[in-house]
């Protein structure tokens, strides 16, 4: 979709196999990410909500906005601030990664 002039979004249902992994701790691991490729940006892999050790992860006072996608909010580890981000009510262009979790760092695994 265009957002903006030359500015694109595209999600697509990705079956990779991806895993996020910090200091030896398993944090998440998915073979269902979405894929969101966007406009000078690394392509983003939104892992959903049960394949996220949520358990591990603080909430942040920490939001964003970014005017394609909406409001951002984060979540930490005790050594690392702001670590993934999810976006709670996205713009209904992006509407498919609704409470999905964005790790900085994640691990393309080749089966």
């Amino acid at each position: 979709m265009t957002m903006a002039t030359g500015h694109r979004i595209t999600i697509e249902q990705g079956t990779e196999h991806v895993r996020v992994v910090r200091d030896g701790q398993l944090l998440a691991e998915s073979r269902s990410p979405l894929l969101l490729r966007e406009t000078g940006c690394p392509v983003r892999y939104y892992l959903p909500p049960g394949d996220v050790r949520t358990e591990l992860l603080t909430s942040s006072e920490t939001t964003t906005h970014c005017p394609f996608k909406g409001d951002a909010s984060y979540w930490s580890l005790p050594d690392a601030p702001d670590l993934v981000w999810a976006y709670p009510a996205p713009k209904e262009e992006v509407a498919q990664v609704k409470d999905h979790f964005c790790f900085y760092d994640t691990e393309v695994v080749t089966d």
